[in-house]
């Protein structure tokens, strides 16, 4: 088992205005159906409102302290504004306690400030990036993760994603200077069955120890194997080599796909 250092956290209750109630949905859509097998329990949680539009322009904040947030595994820094508004926005690595944050077109280009990707040079690490104008951050929101300006050409930014993605972005979309702190959450190990309990992680039973009315490759006399057919899911959707994406609008953005697995 392995656990991270939190000594750096803010230890006390989060800000109560910018909490909301959280129900827990177990792996359920909006029709009560389950969608996604072993889900359910866990701790109670309540949800921080995060700021990822970033659309206070001109305002300047001082950013007060570091927060654990149970909904993602980046940390959360709290900012105080000039006008007194607070507001949560994703921790970017480095940003300390006291440090100046803006946003808006004529913010400097430092670390945890706002802006739309045509006043960002190229090169800068940005995360937080918005896919439509006004919209709010919806890619690189994570624990370490950064997007590379790569180059700009017409209205569009080449952005270089995590995955090894390149894809085009419109200058005018918003993103946040820096890379999203937290970096060594990827080297969390459980280590126990107990902790995922916590994390809301049921057990996970096999397709083929089940019976035929509850998986398509359960029901066989003693150990079997799949057997002849192609592996499925629990609806029968094929589970190996068959691709699963649909075909969006926004797929002529993408330059280069994420590099192979493996």
């Amino acid at each position: 088992m392995t656990v991270l250092d939190r000594s750096h956290l803010h230890s006390g209750r989060p800000v109560k205005s910018l909490l909301r109630p959280l129900r827990k949905k177990a792996g359920r859509n909006n029709q009560g159906r389950r969608m996604i097998e072993g889900r359910g329990g866990g701790h109670k949680r309540q949800y921080r409102v995060v700021d990822f539009r970033r659309d206070k322009d001109g305002v300047e904040g001082r950013m007060v302290r570091l927060e654990y947030d149970p909904n993602r595994n980046a940390h959360l820094a709290l900012i105080q504004y000039a006008d007194g508004d607070k507001r949560y926005i994703l921790a970017p690595e480095g940003l300390q306690p006291g440090d100046k944050v803006m946003a808006g077109p004529d913010a400097d280009i430092r670390l945890g400030n706002a802006l739309p990707l045509e006043r960002i040079p190229t090169g800068t690490v940005v995360h937080n990036v918005e896919l439509y104008a006004g919209r709010g951050g919806q890619m690189a929101r994570s624990a370490g993760a950064g997007v590379q300006l790569l180059a700009k050409e017409g209205n569009f930014a080449h952005l270089r994603l995590p995955s090894g993605e390149v894809r085009l972005v419109s200058l005018r979309c918003r993103a946040t200077v820096g890379q999203v702190g937290n970096l060594e959450q990827e080297n969390i190990r459980l280590g126990k069955a107990g902790r995922a309990r916590w994390l809301g992680r049921r057990p996970k039973v096999r397709g083929v120890a089940r019976n035929p009315v509850d998986h398509p490759h359960g029901g066989a006399e003693g150990k079997a194997a799949i057997g002849r057919r192609t592996p499925v899911s629990r609806t029968g959707v094929a589970a190996l080599g068959f691709r699963t994406r649909r075909k969006k609008s926004s797929d002529k953005f993408i330059l280069k796909r994420r590099k192979a697995r493996g």
